[in-house]
Parts: structure tokens; sequence; C-alpha cells
């Protein structure tokens, strides 16, 4: 290879690795200067500090909170009030991470909130994706979803006589059936064409998955009082089963 040609190359491999290194280090700079936005944006939401979130939001600005109701920049400020008497409250960032392509960062990131309500310890977790445009007056907010990290609810004690009252076969069509058994305070569900679930007890009639809260299964009474049937319920939606019979005694 010719002395020239050689040195080109080596220049140029040169130029990519400083170009790359200098990259990284301004995402560096603005990741830090975004977790620092946002943190002084999360510090004035128990106060109700409009003006600092009215400074860092863009004017066509879209907020989707974890209810899913969608607010623009006028109303979602006009929301933002101080906390009520008797409610003390911070939001600190845990995880985040930051994207960067041309003048725009998208944000995910981690929040754990405590909240004293009226003398009672609350924490919850919440998960957000912003979308950040780099303008000359600094960062500002364009778009941003929040949502709720679930957590299992707390399972209750139900007596061996109270959850046997649920063992039986259950159809959901003439094809599709499942099996439920009581047993050391659980309840287990088989179905021919899946594996078995554990059903833990939140309130007599109602079951959860661990690691599902999203869902719940319900059992239903008819007149006589007896379970006469379950819904598997996700986001307000029934599915409807029909109990045939108790499950072969061993």
């Amino acid at each position: 290879m010719k002395p020239k040609l050689f040195q080109s190359i080596v220049s140029m491999v040169l130029l990519s690795v400083i170009c790359l290194a200098r990259a990284d280090s301004t995402d560096e700079r603005n990741t830090v200067e975004l977790r620092r936005i946002a943190q002084e944006m999360l510090d004035a939401i128990a106060p109700g500090n409009a003006p600092v979130w009215d400074r860092y939001l863009y004017e066509r600005f879209v907020h989707m909170d974890e209810n899913g109701t969608v607010r623009n920049k006028v109303e979602f400020l006009k929301e933002l009030t101080p906390l009520p008497a008797g409610l003390v409250g911070r939001i600190e960032i845990d995880r985040f991470d930051a994207t960067f392509a041309g003048n725009t960062a998208v944000v995910a990131y981690e929040m754990q909130e405590y909240l004293d309500y009226f003398g009672q310890s609350l924490r919850t977790r919440f998960r957000s994706l912003d979308t950040w445009v780099s303008t000359p007056d600094g960062w500002r907010l364009i778009g941003e979803h929040t949502a709720a990290v679930l957590k299992d609810p707390p399972a209750i004690s139900l007596s061996r006589e109270t959850l046997s009252e649920y063992d039986g076969v259950y159809t959901l069509t003439a094809e599709i059936k499942a099996t439920i058994r009581s047993g050391d305070g659980v309840l287990t569900a088989q179905r021919d064409d899946r594996p078995a679930a554990t059903y833990s007890p939140e309130i007599r009639d109602m079951f959860f998955v661990p690691g599902q809260p999203r869902s719940r299964r319900i059992f239903t009474r008819g007149a006589d009082g007896k379970v006469d049937g379950f819904v598997d319920r996700r986001e307000g939606e029934d599915i409807r089963w029909t109990k045939l019979a108790e499950p072969t005694r061993r």
C-alpha cells in the first residue's frame, strides 16, 4: 500500500473515532441535563409550581396520563395545583435513559412517588416516556406518556372449606374446559391446552395470578348461594365460564 494512501485511511479512521467520541460526550452531557430538568419538574408537582413546567413545555405539548387522559399544555398547567392539606409527597427519578436523533431526544425513565396520605405511607412507581426537542432557548418537552407500574394486591387467607367451594369443572365452550382444585391456600386452574395457573385470593370470590395484576378471576354464585361460574376480567371486560361439576375426589 502506498504511504500516502495508508496515511489517508489512518486519518479517516482517527477522524471517525474523534467524531464518535464527541457525539458520545455530547449525549452524556445532554442526558445529565435532561435528568436535571426532569427532576426539577417533578419537584414542582407537590407544591403546584406551574411556572417551572410552563418554562420547559413546548407550546404544542401533548400529555397522556396513567388513566389515558390526553391534555394539551394549557389543560395540563391548569390542573397543576398544590397537594391538598393532609397530603405530603415527593417524586424521585430512579432509572433514566435517553436516546438522541438530531435535535430530538426520547427519554424513558422510572420514578418513585412517596406520599403521606393523612398519616398513611403510600409508595407508587411510575414510568414515563418523554420526547424532547432542542430549541434556541434550550430543551423543551413536546410529548409525555406516564404509566403506573402495577403491583399485585395483598393476598388474604381463606379457610379450606371456603376454598373447596370453587372446586369444579368449568366450561367456556363445549371444547374448552378448565378444572379448578383448591389446596394450600390457593386455587390451581388447569386447561388441557395450557400450563396450570395458580390463583391467590384477594377477597372472597375474587382471585388473581401473582405477577399479572391487570386481571382478576371473579367467581359468581346462583340464587342458592353456590358457585355457578366465574368471569375472567381484564380492563373491565369479562369472559364468562360456567361450572359443570365437581372434580373427582381421590
